[in-house]
């Protein structure tokens, strides 16, 4: 089972240091880890996965690969707009292309977490 994992995280490089000793973890016990995506602000996070991206992810998740115009027409809107959320979830890894160039979603699961901290 593939899943991902969409965290916000302010201090970039002590998530990247948990990345490496989890990916280390999961190597020399041979335990998928899933895959991280890392925001370092909520408007980070909610700027490059916006509702109607949301939307795209919810939808293709589970289902068999589609074109874009398909899923347009199953999410009731414009080609060029689902284009264009499909584009910027390829670049961040959430979605992929297959060989004929349909979309899917290639996680069974995507999990996200918000830890907020105040202050010390």
């Amino acid at each position: 089972m593939r899943y991902a994992v969409i965290k916000i995280e302010p201090d970039l490089e002590s998530d990247l240091m948990e990345t490496g000793s989890a990916f280390t973890a999961a190597l020399n016990k041979g335990i998928y880890q899933g895959e991280r995506f890392t925001f370092e602000t909520p408007g980070a996070l909610f700027s490059a996965i916006t509702p109607r991206r949301w939307d795209v992810l919810n939808y293709l998740q589970g289902k068999p690969a589609m074109s874009i115009r398909e899923l347009a027409k199953c999410l009731k809107r414009d080609v060029k707009n689902v284009h264009s959320d499909v584009t910027r979830l390829l670049a961040i890894g959430l979605i992929e292309k297959n060989e004929a160039g349909q979309v899917l979603s290639p996680f069974s699961e995507i999990r996200t977490e918000f830890v907020l901290k105040g202050a010390a």
